[in-house]
């Protein structure tokens, strides 16, 4: 059995979930979902990143005990991939003990290779971001410092601080990029972002601070702390007992075959990560997939505007197949999307109400109500019902590929047209009518569009499980069978079998 290795950013709590918690979540989770109907071992991770100036300044705030401050906000996240029906293997803290050794071990690595040496930081700096600045990527707005790129507040910064020697990684990184990993960033767009500010040169990057305690200490000098962002990344490899390089879980995993993050953290992404692992003699992640902002009425989603959807209340409203769904089909994988409640209602009426919902519906309805609930017999196949059959079977390659290369919209258009035409074959077919004359033809339209329903809910599975799952309970297929092999077998439903009472898939949206 091949491993499938696929992380989350993992986020930091300071404040309320957002859709763009969610989407990140829910894309990660679409992937591992499909690589385990795909017969593979997967890995998928999430957690929280708890440490850094940002995450002090709000237990202050508030009059709290930094720890006690992280616990509780960490568990609001963890319910959250409750709440999006997350499959994740595992949820990772940097407060963790685990997460600590690895964040030390990485350090010592850099400081052994002579990666590391003091000096003094002076520069801009974003307590938000938890990012340096150089002076070009700044903006003045009435006698405010703000980051050009994300928007935030940035402050003046000097202190005593270690630095990671990023330029001598230059050169390797471009080569990296453009001849050893062509697809190590994804979309392309990305990575030629990427490439653009690396060629235009890197300066040596600040990875302590002594400003502020809430951190991992550095070793042998503990006025430093680490920065965030050298802690935080670490967790891909802590989750898998790093640094016991002869475990099992890191001999499987290692190295990850996709990072899926938002565009805003791309810099720490792919290029200071890479940076930190050749350093450290440990092999880079095979890909860093950077996706676009959710925007709403195609402004970015902030209090001041109003505009703010929030992931829960949508689910609560609409529910959470529903909202993956929408997600999926609406934004295109690396670009910005445009969300709205509108378009949220249009997608579950058109997409999952009226077609894919009212496929099961009238198929399974009218096999109650004509087949005593009891899946028809096979009898001779016509090419329509062949073409039908085989038109999916056929492009099970392509959708691999597709989600291979995170492709993942034009993977949904393909599936949902298969229910498109399960549609259309149910309605040219007229199997109520040939009830009345040739009932063996009607028992095989009935065996092919059930078996059809059978593939189409699987390929939907990893988008929509719950919706996906009542499907497949309906038609008494086995767990194990839930698979993309399980699809080539155009004869796998058996019988007689029984259908079990259905009720509505999809509740149509009111406007």
């Amino acid at each position: 059995m091949k491993n499938f290795y696929i992380t989350t950013p993992i986020y930091y709590p300071s404040g309320k979930p957002h859709m763009g918690h969610a989407y990140s979540s829910i894309i990660a989770d679409i992937f591992a979902r499909f690589k385990r109907i795909d017969d593979y071992n997967v890995m998928f991770l999430t957690g929280t990143d708890e440490h850094g100036l940002k995450m002090q300044r709000e237990a202050e705030k508030k009059s709290k005990d930094i720890k006690s401050f992280c616990d509780e906000l960490s568990l609001k996240f963890k319910d959250l991939t409750k709440i999006l029906n997350l499959s994740n293997n595992d949820f990772i803290r940097t407060t963790e003990q685990r997460h600590h050794k690895s964040v030390i071990d990485i350090w010592s690595r850099l400081e052994k290779s002579k990666d590391i040496y003091l000096s003094k930081y002076k520069g801009w700096y974003s307590v938000s971001d938890e990012a340096y600045y150089d002076e070009d990527e700044i903006v003045t707005k009435n006698n405010i410092k703000y980051s050009k790129g994300s928007g935030s507040k940035v402050e003046w910064v000097e202190e005593e601080s270690y630095f990671f020697k990023l330029s001598a990684w230059q050169n390797k990184l471009i080569k990296f990029y453009e001849e050893e990993n062509p697809k190590f960033i994804l979309p392309k767009s990305r990575k030629n972002e990427v490439i653009q500010f690396v060629k235009k040169g890197l300066k040596d990057l600040s990875v302590s601070r002594t400003s502020f305690s809430w951190g991992i200490p550095v070793p042998k000098n503990s006025k430093h702390v680490i920065y965030v962002w050298l802690d935080a990344l670490t967790n891909y490899l802590s989750a898998l007992n790093f640094p016991n390089t002869n475990n099992d879980k890191y001999k499987s995993f290692w190295p990850a075959d996709v990072h899926i993050i938002g565009k805003d953290i791309l810099r720490f992404h792919a290029i200071y990560w890479p940076a930190f692992l050749m350093a450290a003699k440990i092999p880079l992640p095979k890909r860093v997939y950077g996706h676009g902002w959710i925007l709403s009425d195609q402004k970015k989603m902030s209090k001041s505007l109003g505009n703010i959807l929030d992931p829960i209340e949508i689910i609560n409203n609409y529910g959470v197949d529903q909202l993956r769904y929408y997600l999926t089909k609406e934004v295109s994988l690396g670009n910005d999307g445009n969300i709205s409640l509108e378009s949220l209602s249009d997608c579950i009426n058109n997409d999952l109400a009226n077609n894919y919902g009212n496929l099961c519906q009238r198929v399974f309805s009218f096999i109650n109500k004509n087949c005593n609930s009891k899946i028809p017999k096979l009898n001779k196949v016509k090419p329509e019902d062949k073409k039908l059959t085989n038109d999916l079977i056929d492009q099970l390659p392509k959708l691999k590929e597709l989600i291979e290369n995170q492709e993942l919209n034009q993977y949904l258009k393909k599936v949902i047209e298969f229910s498109f035409n399960a549609n259309k074959y149910f309605n040219d077919q007229e199997p109520w009518s040939l009830k009345k004359n040739n009932l063996e033809r009607m028992n095989t339209v009935l065996y092919v569009i059930l078996n059809q329903i059978r593939s189409i809910s699987i390929l939907l599975y990893p988008i929509i499980p719950i919706s996906t799952t009542k499907v497949l309970d309906t038609l008494t297929i086995e767990k194990s069978q839930r698979n993309i092999k399980s699809i080539e077998n155009s004869t796998f439903l058996k019988d007689g079998g029984l259908i079990k009472k259905f009720d509505i898939l999809f509740k149509k949206i009111e406007k």
